[in-house]
């Protein structure tokens, strides 16, 4: 069953269900070709794993999620496969759009693909350099665990890169265990809630602070008028 079939199924549902929600998390995920992105998104949106999907053109899909009691609209914006030329990423400005639009970014790689590993660094980079934001939360998801006889990536590894980058790491099988996408996903949404919240609560801080009174000009013009007669009154007594 090829995802594109199923694309009207997910629109519909996206659409009823985030029509409620006031708050808005935008979570984009990146990395390199043929990693599971596509399949990380949607088994985290409908519980369903996907064995064969179409090229992925780029695709933005939502649903609703309670956090900490509060219905919050999550848009995941899934990205084509970043490649590498010559030791640079090449990243489109698509990419860079998403970038800057996120709240918060997935990195993923694959445990059967080292050069998918070798790509996460200067990804990481690139998203901090893009995003206006330099606190943007990033976690690492590292995908396709139940694939042992082919492993080419040590969950060490993953933990040593994540440990040295600053972010959270998570090692899924997307086709074998729903839990673990969802927990990834979910404690990135707090932390994503969390930060809106604080930042809400310091502009509203911010405009509670009174704004200085404009001066009465009445008032001045009385003042500047006392002055000159003080002036004048103390050139006449010399």
């Amino acid at each position: 069953m090829r995802l594109v079939q199923n694309m009207s199924t997910i629109s519909e549902y996206s659409t009823s269900d985030c029509t409620s929600s006031n708050r808005v998390v935008k979570i984009a995920v990146i990395g390199g070709s043929a990693v599971g992105k596509t399949a990380l998104v949607v088994r985290f949106l409908t519980k369903r794993f996907i064995g064969d999907y179409e090229r992925n053109a780029g695709t933005l899909y939502s649903r609703e999620v309670q956090v900490d009691g509060e219905q919050l609209a999550i848009q995941v914006q899934d990205t084509p496969g970043v490649q590498t030329n010559i030791q640079d990423l090449n990243c489109n400005d698509e990419l860079n759009r998403t970038i800057q639009w996120a709240d918060a970014v997935v990195l993923v790689f694959s445990i059967t693909d080292s050069k998918s590993y070798e790509l996460i660094p200067p990804l990481y980079r690139h998203v901090r350099h893009t995003h206006p934001d330099t606190r943007i939360p990033i976690i690492i998801v590292a995908n396709k665990a139940d694939l042992l006889h082919i492993k080419q990536v040590e969950p060490q590894q993953g933990l040593q890169l994540a440990s040295m980058l600053g972010c959270t790491f998570y090692e899924v099988s997307v086709s074998e265990n729903y839990n673990d996408v969802y927990n990834a996903f979910h404690v990135l949404c707090k932390e994503i809630h969390k930060q809106q919240t604080v930042g809400t609560t310091e502009k509203r801080r911010t405009s509670l602070i009174p704004r200085p009174k404009s001066p009465n000009m009445q008032d001045l013009k009385r003042r500047f008028k006392q002055a000159l007669s003080a002036k004048v009154r103390t050139v006449t007594s010399v």
